[in-house]
Formats: structure tokens, sequence, C-alpha cells
């Protein structure tokens, strides 16, 4: 076996964990399941059946990823978080077979406490402020909190605020890298560095 699992952990036949992956105390992995290289799975997460987890996403306890959610690379879930998969639920209505997707992007981050409300996809880079309900798309490395969720900013890869001059530039203070406010609603980093 080439991920390490605590002794509580239940790990379905037929999910499909990479190498150096660590799931820990009382998280259920369901068959199905696809999760990359070297990620971190915390206390009592849930992962149901169908979802994709790129390589080195951190989730944090108490998480449940439900059917229909695709994480890219490097994605952090913060604790608690949540994650629904249908948009009109009744307990006396079998919603099974309606799920709807969402795609978390390379890098995002979700804070603690936070809801994303199914079927709205998080850019890469996005940063989602704990508590935040994203009722909507958020835009790759906007910086959204509240409920709702509204922007109020501009995230580096690198998890610094960016705050643009009168020519829609901003250098990332941790990483040196410079981005670009193009047209006020979309980032492009000019000089790209290497990964944190």
């Amino acid at each position: 076996m080439s991920y390490k699992a605590h002794d509580t952990a239940v790990i379905d036949e037929g999910a499909k964990i990479g190498e150096g992956t660590q799931v820990w105390h009382f998280s259920h992995i369901m068959p199905g399941v696809v999760i990359g290289k070297n990620c971190n799975l915390g206390q009592n997460v849930f992962v149901a059946n169908g979802v994709i987890l790129g390589d080195n996403v951190k989730v944090q306890n108490n998480v449940s990823i439900y059917e229909g959610v695709i994480c890219d690379d490097d994605v952090f879930l913060g604790p608690s978080m949540v994650f629904t998969n249908v948009n009109n639920p009744r307990s006396a209505v079998n919603r099974r077979g309606e799920y709807v997707k969402t795609w978390v992007g390379k890098g995002a981050t979700i804070g603690a406490n936070a809801t994303i409300v199914c079927g709205h996809n998080i850019g890469e880079y996005a940063f989602i402020g704990a508590g935040a309900v994203v009722t909507k798309n958020v835009p790759a490395f906007a910086l959204v909190v509240g409920n709702p969720a509204r922007q109020i900013g501009w995230m580096s890869a690198h998890g610094e605020r960016l705050y643009f001059d009168h020519e829609g530039l901003a250098t990332c203070q941790l990483s040196k890298t410079m981005y670009h406010l193009v047209e006020g609603n979309h980032v492009q980093p000019i000089n790209p560095q290497p990964k944190p």
C-alpha cells in the first residue's frame, strides 16, 4: 500500500489513492473515489463515490465531499467546510442521479465553515473566506467573503492579498510575482514563480 491510513479509517474496495497520501482517524473513502498523490485527509472526513481529488489536496477535519465534486491539484479545504450536491433537497423526494457538479480549480482555498452551493465553480487560486456562502461562480484569484459571498479583492497564488495600482499592476509580497488586472475582472500572472 503506497498510502497511509489510520486503523479507524474505512477505505472501500475500488477507491484509488495515490502514493504518499494520508487518511486520518474515522474517515471514510467510498468506492469509485480517485485521490491523487501526497494528499492529506484529516479526521472524520467523508469522500463520496465519484469524487476526484488531485495531487497535494489538503482536507481538514470534519469535511464531507459529496458526489459531483472535483478538486484540482493543491486545493485546500478548511475545517468543517461544506459542499452541497442537490439544489432542492426534500427528505420525501429521491434526488439520487440529480447531483450537480462543482469544480474547484488548482490552488484554491476554501476557508473553515464555508459553504459551496453546488453547480458553482471556484477558479484557480481563488480564496473563499471562512464562513462564506458561495452562491455563484468565483473567478480565478478572487477573494470572496460573507453570506452570500461577495468579492472584495484579489489574492496571489501564494495566498497574499494583491493591491493593484492605476496601471492594473500588483506584486505578491511573498513571491515577488507580478500580476495584471485585465479589464477589472481577470487577473493574469506576468512572471509566475514556482509554486510554494
